[in-house]
């Protein structure tokens, strides 16, 4: 766009050379009127593109200028595709990072029940571990078509890993075994 810009403004330049502009009042108190006159035929398409506007600019009675200005007519062909995919793609990532976050506090509810469930057993655990499946692989594509950096899914992933474990240490199904640097320190 500045290009083609650039290159009417160019063309117009090179025209305005032989452009003369005489400005007439007949009395300071009135208003002057400008007329235009070339010898060189004006390129209709560089106005008709709204690429280029010639107006008349008075500053005061006695000074008249001509300002020449490049105005963007409308957006170029590339610039609304551009635009209408973005829409697309926000659209969609909205969806995915949507159904990323319903999935994922699914699962930290189930977890935050069972943990405070005072008498729960093991086998309560396999219900959950079917939501944290899913949840991982809503993740997975997610980071897989570019909603989510791949970071972010390792992150969101290691959360819930780490909040099944909590819980799983809490009611005693699961201990820790020792680091092998603890027991060559003890």
């Amino acid at each position: 766009m500045a290009a083609a810009v650039l290159s009417c403004c160019s063309v117009l330049t090179s025209r305005l050379n032989n452009l003369s502009l005489t400005a007439t009042s007949s009395s300071p108190s009135q208003s002057s009127s400008i007329s235009f006159s070339s010898s060189v035929s004006h390129n209709p398409s560089l106005f008709s593109t709204g690429c280029l506007s010639m107006r008349p600019v008075e500053w005061s009675v006695r000074r008249s200028s001509v300002v020449c200005e490049a105005t963007p007519g409308r957006k170029a062909d590339s610039a609304v595709k551009r635009a209408r995919q973005a829409e697309k793609r926000r659209v969609y990532n909205k969806a995915k990072k949507s159904e990323v976050r319903t999935r994922m506090r699914k699962v930290l509810e189930a977890l935050d029940d069972l943990r405070k469930k005072p008498a729960a057993q093991p086998e309560e655990v396999l219900p959950v571990e079917k939501l944290i499946a899913e949840a991982y692989s809503v993740i997975d594509k997610a980071v897989k078509v570019g909603t989510l950096h791949r970071n972010t899914g390792a992150r969101r992933k290691s959360r819930l890993a780490r909040t099944k474990k909590a819980v799983e240490v809490h009611h005693g199904w699961y201990t820790p075994s020792p680091s092998p640097a603890a027991a060559v320190a003890s």
